[in-house]
């Protein structure tokens, strides 16, 4: 796969998939700007080399064709602060007015093409809509690895018009410490997973179980594996029908000469509430009535320690109902424990989504060794899975 480092971009129109799926607020301002900022290092060095750019994007889940709320237009003043270039608009993302403008683009200037999910041929992945986006380019350079598990028309079949594609900054950063961490591991290698189902993260820890040497699990899921060993959870979140999955990985992390971790102790609340009334007991005996919403001391003081003691560090998920004030302090623990354990030199990744707002939100960002972008082609790339962004570009 070929890298942006690849490629001088002069006189080059340089048709490029960015992940501008942004949080907006209610009066449609973008109210969390990592992703654009993130993208801004690969559109610098297109438009510093003498190229122009035309960004492509999806923002949110349009049901039926166009909706004012979804429209890429809300992120052009941030984009626009964030590059330093007045960035122009068009509505539309394929057809002649799009093609018109993308012709007329100077070197040095941006064009921002509108929402490509209007479209429901996007995420069919669409031949002839890709080959309708690629007429607006020359080169095609894909930095959303948030996407890449994803086989639409923008970010996969799109590859396939180019003689010329490769990947931007983004995308290649992410690739890189996924990687680092899945295959050349400093050990002691810990992965704390969290959040609230086994379900979505079982392929993921399965995999993990052949390469740490500590599994923290903490979040709503580990209440399923406290009922799985015969505690009491209350009214704490369970996967009934995942009772006898959580016993299996149990039983492999033992075989396999795994640390298993689950937190000890739970801050429980009377209902799912901020000002809920609280308390703090033992994951075996959660008095019914009462639910676990995050981690307690005990398990923040034992989690903490194994962080402490490690060189390597994958975190996916949070400890607790993070964003409930009052149940946030275990996901800030083991947050402020990652951080301190970077400082000392170890290697820290933390996986999309939540546990990426969670450490953005604390102010930590900066000070962990990679934040990823992508939540789930995270997931899916440290399970082994071919992520179809990425073999569109290898091809």
């Amino acid at each position: 796969m070929q890298s942006i480092d690849d490629f001088n971009f002069r006189n080059r129109k340089a048709l490029i998939r960015v992940d501008f799926n942004v949080p907006l607020n209610s009066d449609l301002k973008v109210t969390d700007e990592t992703r654009i900022k993130a993208a801004i290092p690969t559109l610098r060095k297109i438009i510093d080399e003498g190229g122009s750019a035309i960004l492509m994007s999806h923002l949110g889940r349009p049901k039926e064709g166009p909706e004012h709320r979804f429209s890429l237009q809300h992120v052009i003043p941030n984009l626009s602060e964030k590059l330093g270039v007045e960035v122009k608009f068009v509505d539309d993302c394929i057809g002649e007015k799009a093609e018109e403008m993308s012709k007329e683009l100077a070197t040095g200037e941006v064009l921002l093409l509108e929402n490509v999910r209007f479209y429901k041929e996007e995420t069919k992945g669409d031949e002839a809509f890709a080959e309708s986006l690629s007429r607006l380019g020359d080169i095609y350079v894909n930095d959303a690895f948030g996407t890449a598990h994803r086989a639409h028309a923008s970010t996969t079949v799109a590859a396939k018009f180019f003689q010329d594609k490769c990947c931007g900054y983004i995308m290649k950063a992410e690739l890189e410490n996924a990687s680092k961490v899945v295959e050349h591991a400093d050990k002691p290698f810990t992965a704390i997973m969290g959040g609230a189902k086994i379900s979505d993260k079982i392929l993921i820890i399965e995999r993990l179980l052949d390469k740490v040497d500590n599994l923290i699990i903490g979040g709503g899921m580990s209440y399923t594996f406290f009922k799985a060993m015969g505690g009491n959870i209350g009214n704490s979140l369970v996967e009934e029908d995942n009772l006898e999955l959580a016993k299996s990985l149990i039983a492999k992390a033992k075989e396999k000469g795994v640390n298993l971790e689950l937190p000890k102790d739970s801050v429980v609340a009377d209902k799912f509430d901020n000002e809920a009334r609280q308390n703090v007991c033992d994951n075996y005996a959660i008095e019914d009535g009462w639910m676990g919403l995050d981690i307690g001391p005990e398990a923040i003081e034992v989690f903490s320690r194994i962080v402490a003691e490690s060189k390597t560090i994958l975190w996916n998920g949070p400890m607790g109902v993070f964003e409930m004030s009052n149940f946030a302090k275990g996901t800030n623990a083991i947050a402020q424990a990652v951080v301190k354990t970077t400082r000392q030199g170890g290697f820290s990744l933390i996986g999309g989504g939540d546990s990426a707002a969670a450490i953005n939100n604390l102010g930590y960002g900066d000070q962990v060794s990679y934040v990823s972008t992508g939540g789930g082609a995270l997931l899916e790339f440290m399970e082994g899975k071919v992520l179809p962004g990425v073999a569109a570009l290898e091809e």
